[in-house]
């Protein structure tokens, strides 16, 4: 069975980043990239990416697709196979955990300036997923 408040702590968890990530955002580019600001992005994002794919996870394992919950982007095409994400998010979702790959195994590769892009035009990737996830939790038996 689906643990929604898990799911939903998650959910809550990936909304205050996004919070702090578009304080962020309305900072200049130079204001951004000083390294506190841009570590901070940094840490928002890979919170919210590991967020997304832990409850990810939980979905899969829950509704019986465990081997598809092993590999972060077979967690992207488990979702859309459910119908908790659509079409386009998957694509976006298998995108967003080689992000997530890189920032965790080669950090030393990510550029603040690559976060500053990802901060000024992506959020709103983070807030589909959770209002997609919410509309599924409401379609599935409590």
């Amino acid at each position: 069975m689906i643990d929604k408040t898990l799911i939903k702590q998650r959910l809550v968890m990936i909304e205050t980043n996004c919070r702090e990530l578009e304080e962020l955002k309305t900072l200049t580019k130079e204001g951004f990239l000083t390294p506190r600001n841009s570590a901070a992005a940094e840490s928002f994002l890979r919170r919210s990416l590991e967020a997304i794919f832990d409850i990810g996870r939980h979905i899969l394992a829950k509704s019986g697709g465990i081997k598809m919950a092993k590999e972060y982007k077979s967690i992207a095409h488990g979702l859309a196979n459910l119908h908790v994400v659509d079409t386009d998010l998957r694509d976006t979702l298998v995108k967003m955990a080689g992000y997530r790959n890189r920032m965790v195994h080669l950090y030393h590769q990510v550029t603040d300036e690559e976060l500053y892009s990802i901060v000024q035009d992506n959020l709103n990737d983070l807030r589909s997923f959770t209002e997609q996830v919410l509309k599924y939790l409401n379609s599935v038996e409590p």
